[in-house]
């Protein structure tokens, strides 16, 4: 899944937070129970300064939300 934020020839995923270019150094991972099974979790990549505020906007929806940095997401997908 980690390899789906690696596109566009990126070496590492940039934030997901609107007008950020910044390098990703956090996973946040979300589903919207009303439309997606407790085993499909959507991505978000996003840098020290956004990842607050990424979790609290899906939080804030009530959408279960979890964070996890990104070199220790990699890893696992790598295992």
């Amino acid at each position: 899944m980690i390899g789906d934020l690696l596109g566009a020839g990126l070496d590492r995923p940039q934030c997901s937070r609107a007008g950020c270019a910044a390098d990703a150094r956090w996973i946040v991972e979300w589903r919207n129970p009303r439309i997606h099974s407790p085993e499909r979790r959507k991505q978000w990549a996003a840098c020290d300064e956004h990842v607050g505020y990424l979790r609290e906007f899906l939080a804030a929806r009530d959408f279960p939300v979890s964070v996890r940095a990104l070199a220790a997401a990699v890893a696992e997908d790598a295992s």
